[in-house]
């Protein structure tokens, strides 16, 4: 071994790339390998989301259409099926409130409740929410509980 010969143990280096842009001797000067012009030549070039070289981009081309009501209230409901697996799994007995909800990730403290009248309820519950569907009002009487709105 001597000067001559050294190389880098194997899988050390990892860059086989060529230098570019520095200086004619070394075959990549001048244009850096970029071209003439244009924007790909610039340094600090970046390609905008959705450009199609200059051609009306297809999220202007398309109309725009719908509408959000920034007053839509989101509600999480919780079915009458649900309220009877608490009942059934012995983690609720008489009342059902958001403490209810949150303990069992129902809902989120922050969320507001609406319960909904999917299956059937055979226990006598009161149950405390903000919203209730007429069904779900109705199974929860019938059943001999109370619907109480928050």
């Amino acid at each position: 071994m001597n000067l001559s010969n050294l190389q880098p143990a194997e899988g050390s280096t990892h860059n086989q790339n060529k230098r570019v842009g520095r200086g004619e001797g070394s075959g990549k000067g001048g244009t850096a390998a970029r071209g003439h012009k244009g924007a790909k030549s610039r340094s600090g070039y970046s390609k905008k989301i959705g450009f199609e070289g200059g051609q009306m981009p297809l999220q202007r081309r398309v109309p725009k259409f719908g509408f959000k009501n920034i007053n839509r209230k989101e509600y999480e409901g919780v079915n009458l099926d649900t309220l009877q697996l608490l009942v059934d799994n012995g983690i609720v007995t008489d009342t059902v409130d958001m403490t209810v909800y949150v303990e069992n990730r129902l809902a989120t403290k922050n969320e507001i409740v609406k319960i909904l009248g999917r299956g059937e309820l055979k226990a006598k519950l009161k149950v405390s929410a903000h919203k209730f569907t007429a069904t779900a009002k109705a199974a929860i009487e019938a059943a001999g509980g109370e619907a109480v709105t928050l």
